[in-house]
């Protein structure tokens, strides 16, 4: 019996070991404790200082879709490049510990779109655009040509009248 106990034990003991190395480390791009509405205020004012517009990200660390478009942008020099050069970037946490509720009715409710969903703000703060990520999504993910075009098309130069003339 003692021997039957010292293999169970055995057992169970390398089990956990096994399954403890094959999980992954939890994703946290999204901090689900941020000041959403001190962060958005920072980067406005930033955004405005420096005559750019704000890119908003709301998502959530459990949507594979959220972690998929930052891993896109953060991989591909020529979007991290865009962003870095035309936005101030903000990502707003959506999960079940802080929907940040406030924040985004304020902002229209984005969630409606499904997750990620993008905002442009300008340097004042007013929401000048809600895109729905699915439709910058090309095969099994977001495509790069899209991502380009539709933040090409929402920098501050890009609304300027004096850049659009035919």
């Amino acid at each position: 019996m003692k021997k039957l106990a010292l293999l169970l034990f055995a057992f169970l003991t390398i089990s956990a070991s096994s399954f403890a190395q094959d999980t992954k480390e939890a994703v946290k791009i999204y901090n689900p404790a941020a000041n959403a509405q001190a962060d958005l205020k920072a980067a406005i004012a930033k955004a405005k200082k420096e005559g750019k517009h704000v890119f908003v990200q709301v998502g959530g660390n459990w949507c594979s879709w959220c972690i998929a478009f930052h891993n896109l942008v953060d991989n591909t020099p020529e979007l991290k490049k865009l962003l870095n050069d035309n936005y101030e970037t903000v990502l707003i946490n959506y999960s079940k510990e802080n929907k940040n509720e406030a924040v985004l009715a304020k902002l229209q409710y984005p969630g409606r779109f499904g997750f990620p969903v993008f905002l442009i703000l300008d340097g004042n703060g007013k929401l000048l655009h809600t895109q729905n990520s699915a439709y910058l999504e090309e095969g099994k993910g977001h495509s790069v040509k899209k991502v380009s075009e539709f933040l090409k098309g929402w920098t501050a130069a890009a609304l300027k009248p004096e850049n659009n003339k035919s």
